[in-house]
């Protein structure tokens, strides 16, 4: 009885296959290809649209007198601009027991303190100071370098 089911259902996909083929070849042909817009309808019907269409040389043009502007803004700002002052973040880290590198990384990565790209507990590690963290409050702030927050958090 097997046999039998998979012979019909072999006989059943032979016969969707040429039937499917069947309706492929001889099928109508009434595919309509899109027509595609000239340069100037595609123009006006941008501008229409509210879009500014400019030539490779217009917008090249256009670029180079906005680059020579910023040279000049920057001639004039660069005399008159005072020196900006740069913020401190400080903050009081309250080392617990059990507390590790890493995690006082993350706090002083969350607080500002250290630049989000300095890897502190790998910095840690390769001084040797891993087990000389030692439970404390501790005043830290971002004017600090590194050396300076490990000589203040680890003894």
């Amino acid at each position: 009885m097997k046999a039998h089911l998979m012979r019909s259902f072999a006989g059943g996909l032979l016969l969707a296959t040429s039937i499917c083929g069947i309706v492929y070849l001889f099928g109508s042909n009434n595919v309509q290809t899109a027509k595609i817009p000239s340069e100037d309808e595609m123009i006006s019907s941008l501008t229409s649209e509210g879009y500014i269409v400019q030539t490779k040389e217009e917008w090249k043009k256009q670029f180079e007198a906005h680059e020579a502007s910023k040279e000049n803004t920057k001639e004039e700002t660069t005399e008159t601009v005072a020196p900006q002052e740069k913020v401190v973040y400080r903050t009081i880290l309250s080392v617990s027991k059990g507390m590790t590198s890493i995690d006082i990384e993350k706090i002083l990565k969350s607080t500002k303190s250290i630049d989000p790209a300095i890897d502190f507990s790998k910095e840690v590690e390769k001084r040797g100071l891993s087990n000389k963290l030692r439970p404390g409050t501790y005043e830290v702030d971002s004017g600090m370098t590194i050396d300076e927050i490990m000589a203040a958090i680890f003894k």
